[in-house]
């Protein structure tokens, strides 16, 4: 009986443990000496980050939507919504986002994607995208090498086919606003690299360029 309630106990850990490895932030911009993090790292819970004299960092959380620029001499300890922070200044924001997307799995997006894809020929007026970006110009998480292929479903004619070599941002991000690209606001998109599919929309007030990163972000792995 001890053996039992033990490995329950052990699987239970494993388990919480595995919660908390969860990302609930990324960091959209670093300035001067930073330790801890960065440029486009995705923090879990409890990580600290140290800033140095002049020194600055910029992290949006997945969930809250809440923007923080973070200045001066100082630790950051980030939380699930917001960083606690000591004697560094802050600067924070609420951002539009979609949080609905800051723990789907791709396994799971991907199967839901294919089966509202398939359903397109029966009823193109019932698509139901899983993700809204807040900005035009999306960021996708595409690691390594492969086709990003991203297509318009609810007007026909617009499709992009990206070559991704493995060189993008940190070898996993493919930035539209970097090269310049757009999709236009209100349109509904699938995109699809390797194994991974997602059907999202971009609201109609969305702007191109590089508006923040949690209301763009497309995670595909």
């Amino acid at each position: 009986m001890k053996r039992a309630i033990a490995v329950c106990v052990g699987l239970l850990a494993t388990v919480v443990a595995a919660a908390a490895e969860q990302p609930v932030a990324i960091v959209e911009e670093v300035q001067g000496k930073v330790t801890g993090a960065e440029f486009m790292d995705y923090l879990t819970p409890k990580t600290v980050i140290k800033l140095g004299a002049d020194s600055s960092i910029v992290i949006s959380y997945l969930k809250s939507c809440r923007r923080e620029k973070i200045a001066g001499i100082g630790t950051v300890i980030v939380g699930t919504d917001e960083s606690l922070v000591h004697l560094a200044s802050v600067k924070d924001e609420k951002t539009e986002c979609d949080a609905s997307h800051a723990h789907a799995t791709t396994k799971e997006t991907s199967e839901v994607a294919a089966t509202v894809v398939r359903s397109l020929g029966k009823n193109d007026t019932s698509i139901k995208p899983q993700l809204t970006l807040y900005g035009a110009s999306p960021l996708v998480q595409a690691t390594g090498r492969g086709t990003l292929l991203v297509e318009r479903l609810d007007l026909s004619g617009e499709r992009q086919q990206i070559e991704l070599d493995g060189r993008q941002a940190k070898g996993k991000f493919y930035d539209f606003a970097a090269a310049d690209k757009a999709l236009s606001p209100g349109g509904i998109y699938s995109a699809k690299f390797k194994s991974s599919q997602i059907v999202f929309q971009v609201d109609a007030q969305a702007r191109p360029g590089a508006t923040p990163i949690v209301g763009r972000l497309v995670r595909m792995d």
